[in-house]
């Protein structure tokens, strides 16, 4: 069982960045898919991002492509997310998740582990 640890989040003002990042304890991620996911209050939790671990194949929702990023180290086994351009709608507690099988990257349901968030707010 892996354990998820993210950091990272913050306050930043619109137009700026953070990157997030998503830890692995207990094992490494070479056998899972991964994925980010946020919710913002009073809002279903939604896809943002996903990683294939092994391949390197990456996927964005639309509203963040080619503003967000999504990477690997495999030497530190850790995953981020770097956020640029910044809109105060990206408020929100993000999530890192890791799936073990029958992934889908952007189903919420396809993932087996879950972080305990780390919170992301952008003022205007």
């Amino acid at each position: 069982q892996v354990q998820l640890v993210e950091s990272g989040g913050g306050l930043v003002q619109a137009g700026g960045s953070l990157r997030l990042s998503c830890a692995a304890s207990g094992r490494t991620f070479r056998n899972y898919k991964l994925g980010w996911f946020r919710q913002a209050p009073g809002k279903e939790r939604e896809f943002v991002s996903a990683l294939n671990w092994s391949t390197g194949s990456t996927y964005y929702t639309d509203s963040v492509k080619g503003r967000f990023t999504i990477s690997r180290d495999y030497a530190k086994n850790t995953m981020y997310l770097q956020m640029n351009s910044l809109k105060p709608d990206d408020t929100a507690a993000y999530y890192c998740a890791a799936s073990q099988a029958a992934w889908v990257p952007a189903l919420r349901a396809r993932y087996d582990y879950w972080g305990q968030g780390t919170q992301v707010t952008v003022s205007s």
